[in-house]
């Protein structure tokens, strides 16, 4: 996209927008209007101004982004306006769900990305592909002036991680990650705890990585490729190598294979943000991770002296009870004083103490006021679109967390102990591991 369109910023879509339509109205009436104008024009009865609007579109609409899309729809600043999918069930299935929304017949339905970003109407996109296309859609994107919320693991590689930083600095984007604990009652009040010294001094922590995928390293059998406009395979496979067309990938079977997925990255980047959240980063430059054996725990140590724990047991099922959580997608702190712990289904955390929960609403009342961040990813992602504030979950929190990720991937593959420099994103005097700091990529799919 060329940078002319990209370097809009707030010049152009909703702060545009708004801008010029109440330039619109300080002139007096410049432009002939109709005498009667519908209530919700005005932001009357409960609608939301168009001014104040976020024009939305949806890429990638399988089982995650329909989730967020219906997620979005709820917000009633948001306005979806287009969706994005090489798979023609898909994109028209959501167009169908946001037009009924609506009762209008004004969302269109895209195969093809780049149309969809060469709509200068649009404000902001929803990424939710699969994984190996969350960098790549996200760049794409915004150096088309679009703002982003894309689904994690939201890089595939450690370059890909540092690619969505620079981008979004260059072009001036609003970027949210979708690690949505962030924004969620029960494990913001462990990280509370944790950041706020509740706990004592803390000197372990542990993210839950008990899912798996991206562990096959072959392909499936050939079968004879549909119609490009029913799946168009090219565009589905985007950066990644050539593979044959079978159908059990685009129905969710990707997850188990190398070429498209990630290892430990692919449930850590739910949780390693969630645990560096609670800790103080300023001051660390490297980490050592400690291999032990496959499909087990990583244990990592930072440079402050805090054990990061990468907790997995070999064949455990990452939504049953654990011995650190009774739910998926966990993480916990051990201090001095005590220890808390939050993972899905928790609406407080599981506390050493039960003392430790007493002042729960009162902390979180202190978060709200001191962040201004609402309890709510999607609303706090819309509410930075407007402002052009950083996000709570800004591409650094993406690239930070998830460096650690591809990191411990590297580990697992290579099956031995690394040193891990977190500011240049780099293995120590390690060549053999550097060399998966970035993937081939793909032509015309590359960055």
């Amino acid at each position: 996209m060329a940078d002319s369109t990209a370097n809009s910023n707030t010049e152009g879509g909703v702060v545009g927008r708004r801008r010029f339509l109440k330039s619109l109205a300080a002139a007096g009436g410049v432009l002939a209007v109709p005498s009667i104008i519908p209530a919700s024009a005005l932001g009357r009865d409960g609608a939301v101004a168009p001014s104040e609007r976020v024009q939305m579109a949806s890429i990638g609409i399988g089982g995650r982004g329909n989730h967020d899309l219906n997620w979005m729809l709820g917000e009633k600043d948001a306005q979806f306006v287009a969706v994005c999918d090489v798979r023609k069930t898909r994109r028209e299935h959501a167009q169908a769900v946001i037009n009924d929304k609506y009762k209008t017949k004004s969302c269109t339905a895209y195969r093809d990305i780049h149309k969809l970003l060469a709509r200068p109407d649009i404000d902001g996109v929803v990424i939710a592909t699969g994984d190996r296309w969350h960098a790549l859609a996200s760049i794409m994107a915004m150096r088309a002036g679009k703002d982003v919320y894309c689904e994690k693991p939201s890089c595939f590689t450690l370059a890909e991680g540092q690619q969505v930083v620079d981008t979004a600095r260059r072009y001036s984007r609003v970027y949210q990650t979708g690690t949505q604990r962030l924004s969620e009652a029960n494990h913001v009040y462990a990280i509370e705890m944790a950041r706020t010294g509740r706990l004592g001094k803390i000197h372990t922590v542990y993210a839950d990585i008990r899912y798996r995928g991206g562990s096959r390293y072959d392909w499936l059998p050939a079968q004879p490729t549909p119609p490009k406009d029913e799946v168009d395979w090219d565009a589905w496979l985007g950066p990644c190598p050539w593979r044959p067309y079978n159908s059990k990938y685009v129905n969710h079977g990707w997850y188990d294979f190398y070429d498209f997925a990630t290892d430990v990255a692919m449930w850590g980047a739910h949780t390693i943000a969630q645990a560096l959240a609670g800790l103080d980063m300023s001051n660390v430059k490297h980490m050592e991770m400690l291999y032990g054996s496959p499909g087990n725990t990583i244990v990592t140590r930072l440079s402050n002296g805090i054990k990061l724990v990468l907790f997995r047991e070999n064949g455990a099922n990452c939504w049953k009870p654990c011995k650190y959580w009774h739910g998926s997608c966990g993480e916990r702190y051990d201090g001095t004083d005590g220890w808390a712990a939050a993972a899905d289904g928790y609406s407080k955390p599981d506390v050493s103490s039960p003392e430790m929960l007493t002042d729960f609403k009162r902390v979180l009342g202190e978060y709200t006021a001191r962040t201004q961040r609402p309890m709510s990813h999607v609303r706090d992602f819309l509410n930075c679109v407007k402002s052009r504030r950083e996000t709570v979950a800004g591409p650094e929190i993406m690239r930070d967390s998830m460096s650690i990720s591809l990191a411990a991937d590297t580990c697992s593959h290579l099956k031995r102990n690394l040193k891990f420099d977190l500011l240049k994103r780099e293995f120590i005097d390690d060549a053999e591991a550097n060399r998966f700091r970035s993937r081939a990529m793909r032509t015309p799919w590359s960055i």
